[in-house]
């Protein structure tokens, strides 16, 4: 089996003596979603958290993070944040803003603290799966401890994917 790298997110956790599991899975480029990650780990879309950067239009840039089930609710999150409009950031304003590409943007170990608010389904799970910070590695940590790493706030800030 090869050497699983330690990212910085892996790094920052062992640094706050918080346990999590590094998961390796096979990176599909042409399908980035949460789907695939769930899918390739046999597990329920449910417990894997998609990460979106986000500009709120008074108090500059917030993270979520939702279940890959779900979408983010742009009008819940802008409420819970205090702005009266929140866009999800471009593509490209990604790496420059978090040091993160898109399908490994990690809630941990961001260029700078945002605030991040991680949708409430994740409470009543004994692990989920965020981003390690790379595209084809994930990390599997317990809701409470995530939330503590990184002083998330839990919030309704997602609602059903429209087609």
């Amino acid at each position: 089996m090869e050497k699983i790298h330690k990212t910085n997110a892996a790094r920052i956790l062992d640094q706050k003596h918080i346990s999590y599991d590094l998961i390796p899975y096979a990176v599909d480029e042409t399908e980035l979603g949460a789907e695939h990650v769930a899918a390739s780990l046999n597990e329920p879309i449910e417990r894997v958290f998609k990460t979106i950067l986000m500009r709120g239009d008074k108090n500059g840039l917030l993270v979520g993070v939702v279940p890959g089930n779900l979408e983010v609710n742009l009008k819940a999150i802008a409420q819970i944040s205090k702005n009266k409009k929140v866009e999800p950031v471009a593509v490209k304003e990604l790496l420059p803003l978090t040091g993160y590409i898109r399908g490994g943007c990690s809630p941990v170990g961001l260029k700078k603290p945002y605030p991040v608010y991680i949708h409430q389904s994740a409470e009543q799970l004994d692990y989920i799966y965020v981003s390690a910070g790379l595209r084809g590695l994930q990390l599997k940590i317990a809701p409470k401890d995530l939330i503590a790493a990184i002083t998330a706030t839990l919030a309704p800030i997602a609602e059903e994917k429209k087609e």
